[in-house]
């Protein structure tokens, strides 16, 4: 048996094509190489071919595009005419308003002078009457009461809510009533510093501009502290008008100062105290005199009782 040999396939038939790299990317790489759909270059063509391509060129297409910006300008003039004219109305309107307001400002303030002058008056008609019927001790009077302003020397307490300082649900010794445990100054916080300077000696007290007396409550609304129902924001500035350094240092030696020591240092409220050589408190804002009554004043001749001064 003889051996047959085998002819050996021939390569150059069997060899594939090599591939392209981008190959298995044949969508993308179309789409990159025809980026205008033949459909849409064919349509272009047409119109280049039947000459409707870029400007017009026929007399009536010229005319129609003539009579658009006609039509367009004459708008544009026509919209520029009315806003000129009804410029001088807008600006008459805004005059008139402006008017309006300058005199409703102008009646609000005389109405406030008008205020001003009958408070002096009636404080005029106080400090003569706490003069005629409280004698020597008007001045006195006036100062307990808190009708008058006072100036003297004293001490300066500024306290404020410690840094990033915000509501919670703590468990604390500051939580009761749901007040929280937090670095939020809260107004038996201010309470307690009032009253340690009053028993230290205090013989005027405001905070921020409103000034206390015996008939001033300290009360909370949510997180604000009110004064009189009128609402304060932090930093609370506190003035007392008496002896500088014995009130400074009898009211950081009470309990409230210590209190008020112990929120520095276990809560972060900011404190700050120091000895004024003059401080101003101002009036209260107004004195109600809720009760009246004769007082037993000189007697005639005859004995009878004239009855003057009221308490």
């Amino acid at each position: 048996m003889c051996g047959m040999s085998q002819q050996r396939p021939d390569r150059s038939t069997t060899r594939r094509q090599a591939a392209r790299p981008d190959a298995s990317m044949s969508l993308l790489t179309n789409v990159m190489d025809h980026s205008l759909d033949d459909g849409y270059a064919e349509a272009a063509e047409r119109k280049a071919t039947a000459g409707f391509g870029g400007l017009p060129r026929t007399l009536q297409a010229k005319l129609g595009l003539a009579a658009g910006l006609v039509l367009a300008a004459v708008v544009v003039t026509v919209g520029a005419a009315q806003a000129r004219i009804s410029a001088p109305t807008l600006a008459k309107e805004r005059e008139e308003l402006i008017n309006r307001i300058q005199k409703g400002t102008d009646e609000a303030d005389a109405q406030q002078h008008r205020v001003d002058a009958l408070r002096d008056s009636v404080d005029a008609m106080r400090r003569e009457a706490l003069r005629r019927y409280g004698g020597d001790k008007a001045e006195l009077l006036a100062l307990l009461a808190g009708s008058t302003q006072v100036t003297g020397r004293g001490v300066k307490l500024v306290i404020d809510d410690a840094k990033g300082a915000e509501s919670g649900n703590g468990g604390g010794p500051r939580e009761s009533n749901g007040f929280s445990d937090t670095g939020r100054v809260r107004d038996r916080d201010v309470q307690r510093v009032v009253n340690g300077l009053w028993q230290s000696g205090a013989e005027a007290i405001s905070v921020n501009g409103q000034r206390l007396t015996s008939l001033s409550a300290i009360r909370a609304a949510g997180d604000a502290i009110l004064v009189d129902n009128k609402p304060l924001v932090p930093p609370y500035t506190v003035l007392a008008v008496g002896d500088g350094q014995r009130l400074s240092t009898a009211f950081q030696d009470s309990v409230d100062g210590r209190y008020l020591h112990v929120l520095q240092e276990n809560y972060g409220v900011r404190t700050r105290i120091s000895v004024e050589s003059e401080v101003t408190l101002p009036p209260a804002p107004s004195v109600i005199v809720r009760t009246a009554q004769p007082q037993t004043g000189a007697t005639k001749a005859d004995g009878a009782d004239i009855g003057k001064g009221t308490s």
